[in-house]
């Protein structure tokens, strides 16, 4: 699967982009058919303490899966975030099943 990164009011470091892709390849025991996957990494200026903001877009065949999720830290964002994705992606797995 490849993994693209949108930064928005800001340029990521390594460390948090290497933290996404390990967890985002694990993905694939849930859905092993995802093509690609983008994360856009926002830092909203609204004054706020829940000022990170991650959306991530997935490709898989015939659809597109989303989650977006605002928090304290990035890290915080992703997890949560991570968590949508796999309730969708095994959903999306489960169809699959069923059509068989």
């Amino acid at each position: 699967m490849q993994v693209t990164f949108q930064t928005v009011h800001f340029t990521a470091d390594q460390k948090l982009k290497d933290y996404i892709s390990d967890k985002l390849q694990k993905l694939e025991k849930f859905y092993p058919k995802i093509i690609q996957s983008t994360v856009y990494l926002k830092l909203e200026n609204s004054g706020q303490v829940k000022d990170k903001v991650i959306e991530i877009k997935m490709t898989v065949p015939g659809s597109t899966v989303m989650a977006t999720y605002t928090d304290k830290t990035f890290e915080a964002s992703f997890d949560e975030a991570l968590e949508n994705i796999k309730r969708q992606l095994k959903k999306l797995n489960d169809k699959a099943q069923a059509v068989r």
